[in-house]
C-alpha cells in the first residue's frame, strides 16, 4: 500500500496529465505552447480582428481622457487641438528655431509654449519651419495667432497694499493698468482687446500671481 503523501502525489499528477490532455474540454482553453497561439493568449498579428477591435477601444479611451484634461498652450497659429494632434510630427523644427526659448517638447513629444521661460514675440519662424501645416498663418487669423490671455490671481502684491508694478512694465500691448483703490491698494486691470497673451507678464511676477489662459474656453464655461 501506498503511503499517503505518495498516493495523493500519484492522483495529482494523474490529474494535471488528464486536464493538460483535456483543457479544452474542460475549461474551454487550449493548452499553452511556446510559439504556438492558442485560444487562452491575445494574437496582436495585424490581421487579427480581435486585436484591431482591442485597440481601437484604447484609443476611445484615451481619446475620452483627453477631452478632460486641459488643452496644453501650443505654438501661435496653431491649428485646432484635434487637427494638430494629427498634422503635427513632432520634428522640433518649431522649437529648434524658436530666438525666445519659449517652446519645448511637451507630452507625447509635441511643442507647448513655456511662459516661465520666456515670452512670446510672435516673430512667426515656428510657422515659417512648419513644413506639415500645423501651424498654419493666413490672411484670416494673421492678427489672431491665438486665443491666450491674462489674468492675475489674488496674491498678486499690489492687490495687497505692496508696490509692485512689474506686469505693467514688462506689457508692450499697454494691456495692464492699475486702479487706485480704498486703502491704498492699487487693483491691476487687464484689457483683454490689448492683450496678446504673449506672456511677458507671467515670468517677472515675483509671487507667480499671473496666468495664461485659453479665453474661449473660458467663455464656453
Amino acid at each position: 500500500m501506498e503511503p499517503r503523501s505518495a498516493a495523493w502525489g500519484s492522483r495529482l499528477g494523474r490529474a494535471f496529465a488528464v486536464c493538460k490532455g483535456r483543457g479544452a474540454s474542460i475549461w474551454g482553453l487550449k493548452p499553452y505552447v511556446w510559439g504556438e497561439v492558442g485560444r487562452n493568449t491575445v494574437d496582436m498579428s495585424p490581421g487579427n480582428t480581435s486585436s484591431a477591435v482591442s485597440q481601437s477601444r484604447r484609443a476611445l479611451f484615451r481619446g475620452r481622457l483627453s477631452q478632460s484634461m486641459p488643452i496644453p498652450f501650443r505654438p501661435p497659429w496653431a491649428v485646432s487641438e484635434p487637427l494638430f494632434q494629427e498634422t503635427c510630427t513632432t520634428c522640433d523644427a518649431c522649437i529648434k528655431v524658436c530666438g525666445e526659448g519659449v517652446l519645448r517638447r511637451g507630452g507625447g513629444g509635441y511643442p507647448e509654449v513655456n511662459f516661465q521661460a520666456a515670452e512670446c514675440t510672435f516673430c512667426g519662424e515656428c510657422v515659417n519651419v512648419c513644413t506639415p501645416q500645423a501651424l498654419l498663418k493666413t490672411e484670416q487669423n494673421a492678427d489672431a495667432p491665438w486665443d491666450l490671455k491674462a489674468r492675475i490671481a489674488a496674491t498678486c502684491l499690489s492687490q495687497n497694499a505692496i508696490t509692485c508694478r512689474v506686469c505693467g512694465d514688462r506689457c508692450d500691448a499697454r494691456a495692464i493698468r492699475f486702479q487706485l483703490a480704498v486703502g491704498g491698494v492699487a487693483d491691476p486691470i487687464i484689457d483683454l482687446s490689448s492683450c496678446t497673451g504673449c506672456g511677458a507678464c507671467v515670468e517677472p511676477c515675483p509671487v507667480d500671481a499671473v496666468e495664461i489662459y485659453h479665453n474661449h474656453m473660458e467663455e464656453q464655461s
